[in-house]
């Protein structure tokens, strides 16, 4: 029983109940699409109601082992509320998520990624290069963040703050990938397509040959259109992949 307590879902509202389905189902979808780390990155969701709450993966579990009943709840100070499989949280996951969680009251999910593609392209002076729709759809949306070291010095958290500023994603240098959403949909859809644009980027500086480089008119205009008035309400990737879960491994939301 280490990895489900059936008395969650019970002890929890409704509303925190649908959005630790939703969260659990985001760290599905980027076990599938191969975004993990061992153990070591995580995706949080901020408790609705709650505003000093977040929930994180348990340290210890891969992410196609996460449920809703087995994400541990805790505060911005770092004190577990509820934390099912005991085997508490990542030190270092904890500083980069409370750090957006207490400064960016619109965010309600940070995700946050080691994959080898948005690894190298954070060690990339030029950062994120406007080659692909990929990359171009998040013109105006990245932020930089300089390597302090492995995460766990609590005042790297106000530099985390000032540098991703108000957008929703963040390339850390030397480090990985980091995206915001007002919903956990929307972090995994940034997430998503940023790791698609540094793995088109490594692949396409991989052949040694002169890159197409778009002007900034144009990478603008694709971005512009990724942001026009209700397309995000029409997108249906995210149901199309909940289907896609519930074909395979339904236990997410238990």
């Amino acid at each position: 029983m280490i990895f489900q307590d059936q008395t969650v879902q019970k002890r929890v509202s409704q509303e925190e109940w649908e959005v630790r389905v939703q969260l659990a189902a985001c760290y599905r979808f980027a076990a599938h699409f191969r975004m993990t780390d061992l153990i070591y990155t995580h995706i949080s969701a901020r408790v609705p109601g709650e505003d000093n709450h977040f929930l994180l993966n348990a340290f210890g579990l891969m992410w196609d082992e996460v449920k809703a009943s087995n994400l541990v709840k805790i505060t911005l100070d770092g004190q577990v509320i509820d934390d099912p499989t005991g085997l508490g949280f990542n030190e270092a996951g904890f500083v980069i998520h409370s750090a957006i969680h207490g400064a960016r009251h619109d965010v309600a999910c940070v995700m946050h990624t080691h994959t080898p593609s948005g690894v190298a392209v954070s060690a990339q002076k030029h950062g994120l290069l406007p080659i692909s729709q990929h990359a171009m759809r998040l013109t105006g949306h990245v932020g930089y963040h300089d390597y302090e070291g492995v995460a766990l010095d609590l005042e790297e958290r106000a530099r985390l703050v000032v540098d991703i500023g108000n957008k929703m994603t963040l390339i850390l240098h030397n480090h990985g990938l980091l995206t915001c959403g007002t919903s956990v949909r929307e972090a995994f859809d940034y997430m998503y397509y940023l790791e698609r644009a540094c793995q088109i980027q490594i692949a396409a500086l991989s052949g040694g040959g002169k890159l197409i480089i778009p002007t900034e008119e144009v990478a603008q205009k694709v971005a512009n259109s990724f942001a026009r008035p209700g397309y995000q309400e029409k997108k249906g990737e995210w149901r199309a992949l909940l289907r896609m879960l519930d074909r395979v491994d339904p236990s997410y939301k238990t």
